[in-house]
This record gives structure tokens, sequence and C-alpha cells, in this order.
């Protein structure tokens, strides 16, 4: 059975789509077929659009379709990335997140692998949190947790979080990251792949 893997990110400002599009271009090496999926933003327009940063990605990314219920149960494996917001994902994925009961409520979500990345404007900013409480969510899904851990020295030469890849807003995507990145990526095509 193919792996099917849904990658959701939200990004504000373009570095969790960035880290999206490195890990969709490494589960599609490793064999995986992917839906490349935003989340919905719930930023009123006009905040957006007073944010020049954030409405560029905004525009950058409108030829992205918007992750669904439907993604979800397609999907036989997940990858999420999010920024860090006070320790915990950006809202805009949590809101996801709560339009997934009905899907949740049948089992559509259990069994499945996920993984998870986030960044933060800082390198103490809350990314190691945010991820373990995400993987709290995983859990209530009755999900299968595959973190990276330390099973490939990359991590080391790019933070060290055994949870997840997290970047630090500012530093560059370079080839250490984008192999740390793909790393998590293959892996968990990896996994999902003995369990379809």
């Amino acid at each position: 059975m193919t792996v099917k893997l849904a990658i959701i990110y939200y990004s504000s400002y373009g570095t969790n789509h960035q880290m999206a599009a490195i890990a969709a271009e490494a589960a599609k090496a490793a064999g995986a077929e992917v839906r490349l999926l935003k989340t919905p933003e719930t930023a009123p327009d006009h905040v957006v659009a007073g944010v020049d940063a954030w409405q560029a990605q905004t525009e950058k990314s409108a030829d992205i379709s918007t992750a669904t219920a439907a993604d979800m149960e397609w999907a036989n494996a997940y990858l999420v990335s999010a920024p860090t917001r006070f320790g915990g994902m950006a809202s805009q994925m949590r809101a996801f997140i709560d339009t997934l009961g009905g899907v949740w409520g049948k089992g559509g979500l259990a069994n499945k692998p996920v993984s998870a990345m986030t960044s933060a404007q800082n390198a103490h900013g809350g990314q190691e949190a945010t991820l373990l409480s995400f993987y709290t969510t995983v859990m209530h899904w009755g999900g299968i947790i595959v973190a990276p851990g330390y099973t490939d020295g990359v991590i080391f030469k790019t933070g060290g979080n055994p949870y997840g890849y997290s970047h630090t807003q500012g530093t560059d995507f370079s080839d250490d990251v984008k192999a740390s990145i793909g790393h998590q990526a293959r892996r968990l095509v990896e996994f999902a792949a003995k369990l379809a």
C-alpha cells in the first residue's frame, strides 16, 4: 500500500511553509504520495494586509490547497508544521484541529503515524513545549508518534531537538537543515510504510 502523507502547515511569514515544502520533496523522493496543505487563516483580512510579510506569504501560498477533514481521512500519515505561540501551536493550527471532531469520533485519525515540526523567533521560544503539547493531541487521536529522536547525526547539527525539527527565525535553511527535515520526513514515510 502506498504511503499517503498529508503535510499540513500554518505559516504567517513563510518559515513553516518552507519547512513543509522541504519535507514534501523528501517524502516524495521516499515514495510517498504527498498532499502539501495549509490550514485556514483565522486572522481578519485587514490584520493580514497590515503586515507586509504576512500579506506577501498569503499571496505566495494562494495556490496551495486548504486542509480539510477529507484530507485527514485520505491520508495514512501526517506531518504537521506550525509556529510556536507561547509554547503551543499557532491558533490557526489549533482551530483546524478543532474541526476534526467528526473524523476523530469515528476513529479516522487513529493508528496513523504522526510527526511534527515548529519554529520560533529565538532558540528558547518554546519549540520543545509546542511539539510535546501537540503530541498530547496525537495521543488523544490514538495516533502513533514518530519523532526523529537522535536517529541521525544531523539532528545534533541543527539544534538537537529529538521531538521534531525546530527552526529559529532568521537562521538560514542550510544543507544541514534540509537534511534534518528530510530525515524526519523519510523516517515518517518509512514507519507509515511498515504500518500500511
